[in-house]
């Protein structure tokens, strides 16, 4: 009897939902990304990041952090389990087809952190883990499982690096950011918006079983070219999906570019200082 082929129906919500996702990732690799680049450039100076250094990255989105580092000459792997799309995207930047610039023993897997280390390869000689927490309810779950799972491929007293949102006083994007809170449901116990608290990075760390030794600040403006920009860049962080889930996507909208607003210059830019923080720890 011949086989008969099951085609999977797809409804237009879910090609609609698609979409939306890489239009996002491709929003967060062409306009919000970069707005990180300081917090990169300041810690792999300070890690004195080069062809000497073997870089993990956990949650390392669609890669920017990851190919300025590479461009030091260290050897990258990277983790991104969140958004597959995003992934996408870094493998297109450091695993592009038919060219010849791409590093030998570049890993970029969507499983565990073991998944990234190549089989008998020397252990890593950095971790970071550059996504900003401290900012959503919540948004530390499950950061202290990744990381004990990737320091035993680290060697003892590597540096680990997390990141978090500086002082709400120091961060004009948090006034843009309460519109996650107003809109979301109060009763969420995650994904709201919350202030950054002192302490949030040491607490992971000392969750995780590492060391803290020390830490910084880094000013990490967010500028974009125009108001639809703003709101491109804004909305593909994922800090407001729990307002969209909560009302609807052009409320949030609305609501966002009123929030932005003071901040657009007379030629039209956005430009909305922050400072974010940086805690360096140690493996064990």
């Amino acid at each position: 009897m011949t086989p008969t082929l099951v085609r999977q129906h797809r409804t237009p919500a879910d090609e609609t939902s698609r979409t939306d996702l890489g239009a996002r990732a491709r929003d967060w690799s062409e306009i919000q990304e970069r707005m990180l680049v300081p917090l990169y450039e300041t810690v792999y100076e300070r890690l004195e990041v080069g062809p000497a250094t073997r870089l993990l990255g956990l949650g390392c989105g669609s890669g920017l952090a990851l190919l300025m580092a590479a461009s030091r000459g260290a050897a990258v792997a990277g983790v991104e389990g969140g958004s597959p799309e995003r992934l996408a995207l870094a493998r297109e930047r450091l695993l592009p087809e038919g060219t010849w610039h791409a590093r030998a023993g570049t890993r970029l897997v969507a499983g565990p952190p073991r998944d990234a280390a190549a089989p008998d390869a020397p252990l890593f000689t950095a971790v970071t883990a550059f996504e900003p927490i401290g900012c959503l309810a919540g948004d530390s779950e499950g950061l202290e499982e990744l990381l004990a799972s990737a320091t035993p491929l680290a060697e003892r007293g590597a540096p680990v690096v997390l990141a978090g949102w500086g002082p709400p006083e120091r961060c004009t994007t948090s006034s843009v950011l309460r519109v996650a809170a107003k809109l979301a449901d109060p009763l969420r116990s995650t994904g709201s918006w919350r202030p950054a608290l002192r302490d949030d990075l040491e607490e992971v760390a000392q969750r995780a079983g590492l060391r803290p030794d020390g830490s910084g600040r880094v000013s990490c403006p967010f500028g974009y070219a125009d108001l639809a920009s703003a709101l491109k860049g804004l909305l593909s962080t994922g800090l407001f999906d729990a307002a969209i889930e909560a009302t609807d996507r052009a409320q949030v909208d609305k609501e966002l570019a009123e929030a932005v607003h003071p901040y657009r210059r007379q030629d039209g830019t956005v430009w909305m200082p922050n400072v974010f923080r940086y805690l360096i720890a140690r493996v064990p």
